[in-house]
């Protein structure tokens, strides 16, 4: 395994990823050179590497793609662009300059993430650099939304406890501006060397990254109990907030959270973080720099495969991180602090903080902003947006919150959600706890449909939770295209995990809490095998379960999963 003194003193170890990171002066490559370039719609094939570090992913559409061959054409080459929002709440100004660039420059449909960010999908290369500008000149940026570094910092949008959630959002600005990357390559590519709102020149080289970067992407979120709705187990730090006599004390830290693993190499698994103290607010920088740091210098950058924090962690074994931990920052981890965690869900409808400002939870299905013939999502958000009455707080369950409403205001948007038809009543319990990837037809990872698939499937699947009486049900229900695990399925109490187009992994076991991995339940399902085991099993929780239960908890307890042997076709 290489480490980051390992191509240190030996330049040849660094291969692949590695290599065009360590050669592109910083993030820079030949990205304008690329973008120049009108012979192709697509960028150099190193720099398709280095545009994730400035939130960019070149893409085809990949149903074009047999159409494109035979007509001897290059495919049609598309971007995504990812706009960090840290701690996920904007203005209503910065809501209408998303919406406006959707349509000038993407697909007309703004994405939620399952990370806090906006999401644009259709870019072409040409109009590539007028997006991002006008991006940063809403006071939002793209930069290191994608690739090898600390990614947008997650912060639990809701602040249904008032008091702390100002000074925890306040943490989450502070380590995302602390991580953010120096290379000014990105106000010179993008911005010609512009800076907007007064900011400071960036450095030449990287204090805390150096030419290398981390050896795999970092992704940290910050959490206010009792909701954990940044489902911070699955990150490769978690921080629990905890509040004493209403103010903040500090943080539980965990270490080690993440997703993604590859079908075939049981190298590669799933991982919850690992609870390893607690730490003051004021050390909580520090802290998590030297997370961060250790990651950087003992990460493997052999092979991407096995490079996250989990990995690193697992290998050097928990203790010895801890102990590198406390002396590389010089702070002592103190005894971790109770919590209690109810749900990884959002929380719908009207809710009132204790500063006496209401927010509404509004659902939305998968993320996607759009206007169809017969829903109107998008133009009604514009229209509160126009208002001017709110800000937009982006959860991590790809959903919206409309925050900080005063009373006066609230009728405006609730007769706004009326006149177009905009309810969360119109939606099953199901399909209000359900998360979905892009994956098809943009993601080149994907085996398998995702987010343009779930819907449907869920309308088959609603019709089953009728018809054993468990339609109200909170059921936790998450769709990926692929293994990588975008939706965070594998702690859902049921996921569906794509392995080739129409066919699925089935898992089960999961926990409304988010803190309990779920396990392979069945292989390679179409959806007619889909819906009879659902069948089955919703039958059995609806008539054998106890009072209180949760569908996860069940299927746990009746052993349909256990740690041990997963149960397959």
């Amino acid at each position: 395994m290489n480490t980051l003194d390992d191509i240190r003193n030996n330049p040849e170890k660094a291969v692949g990823v590695e290599k065009i990171k360590a050669d592109s002066n910083y993030l820079r490559g030949t990205i304008n050179e690329s973008l120049i370039d009108r012979i192709t719609g697509a960028v150099a094939e190193d720099d398709t590497q280095l545009l994730k570090f400035h939130g960019i992913y070149q893409q085809t559409d990949r149903e074009l793609g047999s159409e494109r061959k035979q007509q001897k054409l290059e495919p049609y080459f598309i971007f995504m662009a990812r706009v960090r929002v840290p701690g996920g709440i904007s203005t209503s100004e910065q809501w209408l300059a998303m919406d406006r660039i959707s349509d000038e420059y993407g697909n007309g449909t703004v994405k939620l993430t399952t990370r806090q960010a906006f999401q644009f999908h259709g870019i072409l290369k040409a109009n590539l650099k007028d997006s991002i500008k006008k991006i940063n000149d809403s006071l939002l940026d793209t930069i290191s939304a994608c690739g090898d570094v600390n990614r947008n910092v997650m912060c639990s949008p809701n602040p249904l406890n008032a008091d702390i959630h100002a000074e925890v959002n306040d943490i989450t600005h502070q380590i995302s501006r602390h991580l953010t990357p120096q290379s000014p390559a990105y106000h010179e590519i993008w911005l010609d060397k512009q800076l907007v709102a007064g900011g400071e020149p960036a450095a030449e080289t990287e204090p805390l990254y150096t030419k290398h970067y981390l050896p795999r992407k970092f992704k940290i979120a910050l959490v206010i109990p009792p909701y954990n709705d940044t489902d911070i187990f699955t990150n490769d730090i978690g921080l629990i907030a905890i509040e004493e006599n209403g103010k903040l004390a500090g943080f539980n830290i965990a270490v080690g959270g993440g997703m993604g693993n590859t079908i075939g190499d049981e190298r590669t698994y799933p991982r919850l973080g690992t609870i390893i103290g607690f730490v003051e607010p004021g050390n909580i920088t520090k802290v998590v720099e030297s997370v961060v740091l250790i990651q950087r210098d003992f990460g493997n950058r052999e092979d991407r495969k096995i490079a996250r924090l989990k990995y690193t962690i697992d290998n050097k074994g928990i203790d010895w991180f801890t102990n590198a931990l406390e002396t590389r920052s010089n702070i002592k981890l103190l005894p971790e602090k109770p919590y209690t965690f109810k749900s990884n869900q959002d929380v719908y409808g009207w809710g009132k903080d204790t500063a006496g400002n209401w927010h509404f939870g509004l659902f939305i299905e998968n993320g996607r902003i759009r206007d169809t013939a017969n829903f109107r999502l998008k133009t009604c958000v514009r229209k509160i947006a126009e208002k001017a009455i709110c800000d937009f707080r982006l959860s991590g369950n790809q959903n919206l919150i409309l925050g900080n409403v005063i009373d006066q205001n609230k009728p405006i948007i609730d007769a706004i959600l009326s006149e177009y038809e905009i309810s969360n009543d119109n939606h099953s319990a199901l399909r209000k706890y359900s998360l979905a990837c892009v994956a098809l037809n943009t993601c080149p990872l994907a085996f398998a449909e995702a987010e343009r698939y779930l819907p449907g499937l869920i309308d088959k699947i609603d019709k089953i939770t009728l018809a054993n009486g468990i339609e109200k049900d909170e059921i936790s229900l998450r769709m990926t295209g692929c293994t990588n695990g975008c939706a965070r399925p594998y702690n859902a109490e049921i996921a569906f995990v794509g392995r080739a187009p129409g066919v699925y992994n089935m898992y089960l076991g999961g926990n409304r809490e988010g803190s309990r991995l779920n396990r392979l339940y069945k292989e390679m399902l179409k959806e007619p095998e889909i819906l009879k085991e659902l069948e089955v099993l919703f039958k059995a929780y609806a008539t054998g379960r106890k009072e209180q239960e949760t569908f996860g908890d069940f299927t746990w307890r009746k052993a349909y999963v256990t740690d041990q042997i997963p149960i397959t076709a």
